[in-house]
């Protein structure tokens, strides 16, 4: 083991002993540590998410799955046996005039744009998503809307006790987490009647559970690009042949332009299933001759979005015929990457009402508290980050300039999965932060007050060992000659008794760095208690033990303004909106 890793581990372990204030017993039989237990499931909203909870695939057995991934395919025919135990045929789901939307980066922001185009049309819309931020009832959406707790306790049960009810000793009883929120989707749409509903791809397409879906409307692929590697594959065209699996017969298509060779996996994989597919024109060819459009969400990158959505909205309401579908502005004949374009349209006032409207929370997302301005991005792929940066910059050079007084810059900032923070930390050097402050995606040091936040699937060690890497890639960027006797671990004293504070700050390093616990102890860091919603009753002493820390807090304090870029993760995103906007958990 290197120096500089046995450092992080020995630093690990003071932070672990310190955080844990859960029972490990019953927890280490799950393969968990000391991550909370759920509770006897009754009625209650977070009984039921909590019981949804114990379907996630533990942080052991998740390692021993990517050893011994089975074929698929099976497990696709598995979801359609989990369908028929659940009480639904494939064929019900045709009933939903379902939109399916795969890609890497753009997909939920092209979901809310279509779903908020046709609910401006007057018709009751279904939107499946994921994940969720702050509670999982946002993942099943109707009329834009979460459903309701009890709407969501409600049918939670019916699907458990009917899986329960159907179970043998050929099947599992129940399906893990993401399956099973499908079927409850799925379920939930059916018996409210939903005029339409708008799936969003969990991870690739081909082998997705959502892939279930046989007879779509439309089908929509996104920007490609590199993420969830050790499923889909390490290139995007091996991506791009995942991603392309939604493809069904004689089903309309449509994609964004995209790099020549995913481009041309696409045009091969849609020519062998009969499907056709479009390439969408730029925002700019349906804005000619008319109002330029706009969107509710910030970012050039969402401009392509947009323009994706657009066609999908469109080629739905000319299926059923709608008479207010959008005029016809010219056929475009002709193909671009031996692809053929899709119609350019005159977009309707209710598709500008759309556009205009789309709210989707941690994308683009800017919240103003007096001093502190929040920049909420979920961005967690190189291209997206890439994507964000712009606009974090965008947005900085057009924001007030200040007559007098210090501005400080922020970075809030986690990864999961196999993702590359080292590359993803480098593209965000350019904003120039002055503090870069790393945490897990725990909005407390302990979860057990919230269900939602629960996450089984890594361990304690894993997330706080995750985000001294985090810190590491960091300062090597900050200072190449850095050297590993730089880190070291806090002595006890320091690691107070729910806080993580390591400093390794080489002398001529242009940003501070930290590391927290929890969320909310990184928060409190940052606002030091100037930001009117976030108000904490108190924030721990060992928030400022370390000097960097101490003379930080007086930075942060003392600034005219505060600009804070929270990024990496939605999962992350989702604990600090939790925090900022109270009004989510309710």
């Amino acid at each position: 083991m290197s120096p500089v890793r046995s450092h992080l581990r020995a630093a690990l372990f003071l932070a672990v002993a310190s955080a844990r204030g859960v029972t490990t017993q019953v927890a280490a039989q799950r393969g968990l540590s000391a991550w909370p237990v759920p509770q006897e499931p009754s009625m209650e909203y977070q009984d039921a998410v909590r019981m949804l909870n114990t379907l996630q695939t533990n942080a052991s057995y998740l390692e021993q799955a990517k050893r011994q991934r089975g074929d698929p395919q099976t497990q696709l025919e598995a979801m359609e046996l989990y369908l028929a135990r659940s009480g639904l045929q494939v064929e019900d789901l045709d009933r939903l005039n379902i939109i399916h939307v795969t890609g890497t980066k753009g997909k939920g922001s092209t979901c809310a744009f279509t779903e908020c185009i046709l609910r401006s049309y007057g018709l009751k819309t279904g939107f499946f998503s994921s994940p969720h931020l702050v509670q999982v009832r946002e993942r099943i959406r109707i009329n834009g809307q979460p459903i309701s707790p009890d709407l969501f306790t409600k049918y939670f049960w019916r699907l458990y006790h009917r899986l329960e009810e159907t179970k043998d000793g050929s099947c599992v009883s129940m399906p893990p987490y993401f399956r099973f929120l499908t079927l409850m989707a799925f379920h939930v749409f059916l018996q409210e009647k939903v005029d339409l509903a708008v799936v969003e791809v969990g991870i690739g397409g081909a082998y997705d559970c959502t892939n279930i879906i046989r007879k779509p409307v439309v089908c929509g692929v996104s920007s490609l690009g590199i993420d969830h590697t050790s499923l889909l594959g390490d290139t995007v065209e091996k991506i791009a042949w995942q991603k392309g699996g939604i493809f069904k017969q004689g089903v309309p298509a449509f994609t964004v332009l995209q790099p020549e060779g995913p481009l041309a996996v696409l045009r091969d994989r849609a020519q062998q299933i009969s499907c056709p597919l479009y390439l969408c024109p730029p925002l700019e060819a349906l804005e000619e001759g008319g109002l330029p459009l706009t969107l509710g969400l910030e970012g050039e990158h969402q401009r392509s979005n947009a323009a994706l959505a657009l066609q999908l909205a469109h080629c739905w309401l000319q299926w059923q015929d709608h008479h207010d579908a959008g005029e016809l502005k010219e056929s475009r004949p002709g193909l671009l990457w031996q692809l053929p374009l899709a119609p350019v349209f005159q977009p309707t006032s209710h598709m500008r009402l759309g556009l205009r409207n789309t709210e989707w929370l941690g994308r683009t997302q800017v919240l103003r508290r007096g001093p502190l301005t929040w920049y909420l991005d979920g961005a967690h792929t190189p291209s997206s980050v890439q994507a964000c940066v712009r606009w974090f910059c965008q947005a900085l050079q057009g924001r007030e300039r200040l007559s007098s007084g210090t501005e400080v810059r922020v970075l809030l900032f986690n990864t999961t999965g196999d993702r590359d923070s080292a590359v993803l930390l480098k593209l965000l050097q350019p904003c120039q932060f002055n503090y870069a402050v790393f945490c897990p995606n725990l909005t407390e040091v302990s979860s057990t007050g919230n269900a939602d936040q629960q996450n089984f699937t890594v361990t304690l060690d894993q997330v706080l060992l995750r985000c001294l890497e985090h810190q590491q890639h960091w300062n090597c960027l900050d200072e190449e000659q850095a050297s590993p006797a730089l880190w070291s671990a806090p002595s006890p004293e320091l690691a107070g008794p729910a806080s993580l504070l390591l400093v390794p700050h080489p002398p001529h390093s242009s940003a501070s760095s930290l590391v927290f616990s929890c969320i909310s102890h990184a928060l409190q860091w940052i606002s030091q208690g100037r930001d009117p919603v976030f108000q904490p009753p108190s924030s721990p002493k060992s928030l400022l033990t370390h000097p960097v820390a101490r003379s930080g807090a007086s930075v942060l304090h003392e600034a005219a303004a505060v600009h804070v870029l929270v990024t990496g993760s939605l999962h992350l995103v989702g604990g600090v909106l939790k925090l900022l906007e109270p009004a989510l958990s309710q």
